[in-house]
């Protein structure tokens, strides 16, 4: 089944700028160039809330993790903190000096980034909306700014042409991307915190790893690429463009896999529910739409129960991450897989339950074990180098 549209919210007066669900996906939070904040029920018949406070457009909504708190930010140099019920009361704090383009949370809810035409990134508390620092290495416009899914990272994206990729707690910048061949609308990490994807006026897609520092995917549109959101399990990306389509990229296969027409001009900004099963979309034609993703849950149930697993069902090793850090390379990969000898299969099926059975046992080192189950799949070298490791690992914890 084909993605399709479920709602329609009208009620902005301009130009949608932000869109965002709630946790439990019984709210959806809008912004728009009318200055205002909407916060649309996703029950059918209940009235919407219109939160006016801004004194210019709004250009980014994000609920908080928990969903009682929304950020927004705005033309007028502020960031409000909502709370999205009747009253809808707010707390209001002078961010930047300029136009505040972008609002994220930390996974955790303790900490908010913010970026903005002053050439900075900001972060700051959330309880006691106290500023913490800023990063002041762009030299344009920073049109977004996202906390990796750890917390541990910031990526930002500017109209320098560039991507940085901050370590939060060093506040140091560890890496630039620079090729790009114009400004860059937005970027977000995938749920696994590897890779990230980047957005651009130069009509791209690109999916850059963020360890390794190398481009997995780049997908050519055909118009500037506004907004993009990924989905939970990973394997899908959205995106919102000037052409007015949204398109749906199946990340494991590397391809196109839906275009979507809704909007009457621009598409500026695109979103999943946090759980996969919709996504919503606004335009300049001042619309918010919500989507059924209407994915075959199999599509990536199956790709989560493997990942899950370890093994997929011929035995050979696979996860989600691991495909996807071969991108482009994808099906060069499965090929060799399936040329392997028996003996390095069930070597790395055990290798694949060791992994598994430490992960069940040591939480903190899950980071480390995803790690090395996706270098699995690229080569034999790297298939020693995982073993040394896991017996360093394993010796670790008997000494």
């Amino acid at each position: 089944e084909d993605p399709s549209l479920e709602r329609h919210f009208k009620g902005h007066r301009d130009a949608i700028t932000s869109v965002d669900f709630s946790l439990n996906k019984k709210q959806l939070a809008s912004g728009s160039m009318d200055s205002c904040v909407m916060i649309w029920s996703m029950k059918p018949q209940m009235r919407a809330y219109r939160f006016m406070g801004h004194k210019d457009a709004v250009m980014c909504v994000q609920f908080s993790p928990s969903g009682h708190l929304v950020a927004s930010g705005s033309r007028d140099k502020t960031v409000r903190l909502w709370v999205p019920s009747v009253k809808g009361e707010s707390t209001v704090f002078k961010a930047h000096t300029a136009t505040v383009r972008s609002v994220h949370f930390s996974s955790d809810g303790q900490s908010l980034v913010t970026a903005s035409d002053d050439k900075t990134v900001k972060v700051w508390t959330v309880h006691r909306q106290k500023f913490l620092f800023s990063l002041s290495q762009h030299i344009n416009w920073v049109r977004c700014a996202r906390f990796s899914p750890d917390g541990r990272l910031i990526v930002s994206a500017s109209d320098d042409k560039t991507v940085k990729l901050w370590d939060k707690t060093s506040r140091e910048c560890i890496h630039s991307f620079c090729e790009h061949g114009g400004f860059v609308n937005h970027v977000d990490f995938h749920p696994s915190g590897t890779c990230i994807a980047v957005a651009g006026t130069d009509n791209t897609v690109k999916v850059w790893d963020v360890r390794m520092n190398r481009l997995l995917q780049h997908y050519q549109g055909n118009a500037v690429v506004n907004s993009l959101s990924f989905h939970p399990s990973g394997n899908y990306l959205v995106t919102a463009s000037n052409d007015s389509t949204l398109k749906i990229l199946d990340l494991l296969e590397g391809r196109l896999l839906y275009t979507l027409h809704g909007h009457q001009g621009p598409a500026t900004c695109v979103a999943f529910s946090r759980a996969g099963d919709l996504f919503a979309s606004g335009g300049s034609d001042e619309q918010v739409m919500v989507w059924k993703t209407n994915f075959d849950a199999s599509d990536y149930g199956d790709v989560m129960k493997t990942q899950k697993s370890g093994t997929s069902g011929d035995g050979t090793h696979h996860t989600l991450q691991s495909e996807m850090d071969c991108g482009v390379h994808l099906k060069k990969t499965k090929t060799q897989d399936s040329g392997r000898n028996h003996e390095q299969q069930e070597e790395e099926t055990s290798l694949a339950n060791t992994l598994e059975h430490i992960m069940e046992q040591l939480d903190v080192l899950t980071q480390t074990v995803s790690i090395l189950e996706q270098r699995l799949t690229l080569t034999e070298d790297k298939l020693k180098e995982c073993l040394e490791n896991q017996q360093k690992i394993i010796q670790n914890r008997t000494s």
